[in-house]
């Protein structure tokens, strides 16, 4: 996580209550807010864990191919918060799916057009995911993905 993010506090929250409801209770941060702190950081930060959940983060993002290597590095399974990660050699991601996103957008933009006041929209959140699985990663780190994932992703990498 990157403790900058006014964000991810609650993020990390969230993620740790939904692991707690999984039996899952050793769970550990990373914390680095800066490229250059996640460029120094080696696969020993992860010593000891069995898997990684990567936050959203516009910075992570940014230098995503850094996080890839880092995790990937450490010969651990990891979930990433877009799919650019997966095409990017990040194992899996878990996303809103954006071209649903705009669509719903677009139905907002005729409403406002057509005198509808913004403020009388309801919010929305976003109804549509996907789930990308990269298997040439899997393959590279030794990992078998089960079937029943598999089955479940919408794509599959490789």
């Amino acid at each position: 996580m990157n403790p900058r993010n006014v964000n991810s506090e609650s993020a990390l929250k969230l993620a740790e209550a939904t692991a707690r409801s999984f039996g899952l209770e050793d769970l550990r941060r990373v914390e680095t807010e800066s490229a250059e702190t996640l460029r120094a950081l080696g696969p020993a930060v992860f010593s000891g864990a069995d898997g990684v959940v990567v936050l959203g983060d516009g910075m992570f993002y940014s230098f995503r191919r850094d996080v890839v290597a880092l995790v990937n590095a450490a010969r651990l399974p990891a979930i990433y918060p877009e799919r650019e990660y997966a095409d990017d050699g990040g194992l899996m991601a878990y996303v809103t799916n954006l071209p649903d996103n705009f669509r719903r957008a677009a139905g907002y933009v005729d409403r406002i057009l057509k005198g509808t006041k913004p403020g009388d929209l309801p919010i929305q959140q976003p109804v549509k995911f996907d789930f990308v699985v990269n298997l040439k990663t899997a393959h590279a780190l030794n990992l078998t993905i089960a079937p029943f994932i598999l089955n479940r992703a919408d794509e599959v990498i490789g």
